[in-house]
């Protein structure tokens, strides 16, 4: 008979503790499940298995990461594409490997899709607007997307993603990536930043990409342009954006991810006061959509980062048996 694996999950939210019991006789696994996200002080509940897994919502520091190995772990799965908030510096000194999982890319590319009309319309003002009863037009006319140039920065499978669904479109896409991943018109960054009405980033966050959307990169995009942003807060300098929207150099962003957002995302704030340099003034600006890192999240998104998390996890197993 197989031997089961154990897998212990962080952060484990009710319908991924649904997928994991449903999909664990399946793969021979036994799943401990824990809603709190790791930390140092709860990292013990992972003695005896090898394997665990975390979300993106929560900071795995070193600390948390010396914790897990001394109760024996020796490889962190985090349910995202990114791993940002894993020190990964320090589980690499550590001897522990870590893991990302791929995901339907039509999540986030049919989110980036809908924030790039959303804002070309001026959606978030006329919902506004007819919440308090009031049905007239605003001054401000809409533009169409298939008039448009679109800049997509990053090309990997959620970029490409975009750009298939912009092509329907009609719209001219430029692309900008480090490497040529599919047919597409790829330009430089500073090209596609001077032509396009609207940009949107599709990287990941690392030292390289980091504020990739600064003073001078605003500078050079198109008056009245556009800023979609489904990657990760830090590939845009908020500050710099800010100041940007309020001279009408852009004419509007899109947001689903803003930089410092850990400190509220995923939380309920109505009864809070928020220490966010910049939040309060973009949710008062009518032409910025803010939402809570929500692009990603779809029933078959969590299907996939919970099968693909168990086979990260198996796999990983299997490495060690063959040593």
């Amino acid at each position: 008979m197989r031997k089961s694996v154990g897998i212990t999950v962080f952060g484990c939210e009710q319908d991924e503790a649904n997928a994991f019991r449903a999909l664990s006789p399946d793969f021979h696994i036994i799943p401990t499940l824990i809603s709190d996200a790791i930390s140092a002080d709860n990292a013990k509940l992972a003695a005896g298995n090898q394997c665990v897994s975390v979300g993106h919502k929560s900071e795995v520091s070193e600390a948390t990461i010396l914790a897990l190995r001394k109760v024996g772990v020796k490889y962190i799965s985090t349910r995202s594409i990114g791993c940002d908030h894993i020190d990964t510096t320090a589980a690499e000194r550590m001897g522990i490997s870590v893991g990302t999982v791929a995901y339907s890319p039509d999540s986030v590319a049919d989110y980036a899709l809908m924030l790039m009309l959303m804002a070309i319309r001026g959606a978030k003002p006329t919902m506004h607007a007819v919440a308090q009863q009031d049905f007239r037009l605003d001054r401000i006319r809409g533009k169409e997307l298939g008039d448009m140039t679109v800049g997509v920065i990053g090309t990997g499978h959620i970029g490409q993603a975009v750009v298939k669904r912009l092509r329907g479109f009609g719209c001219h896409v430029l692309a900008y990536d480090n490497s040529r991943k599919m047919d597409a018109d790829y330009v430089q960054l500073d090209e596609l930043l001077k032509n396009s009405d609207i940009v949107t980033l599709h990287v990941p966050l690392c030292a390289d990409t980091r504020h990739l959307i600064g003073q001078k990169q605003i500078g050079e995009m198109k008056q009245g342009a556009f800023l979609i942003n489904t990657g990760r807060g830090a590939l845009v300098d908020t500050g710099a954006l800010v100041e940007a929207l309020e001279s009408g150099k852009l004419g509007g962003a899109a947001l689903d991810v803003l930089e410092g957002e850990d400190q509220f995302v995923y939380t309920d704030c109505s009864q809070k006061v928020l220490d966010h340099p910049f939040l309060s003034q973009l949710l008062r600006m009518p032409n910025v959509i803010i939402t809570p890192h929500t692009a990603y999240y779809t029933e078959r998104v969590l299907q996939d980062t919970t099968e693909k998390t168990i086979r990260n996890c198996l796999n990983f197993e299997r490495s060690l048996q063959h040593e």
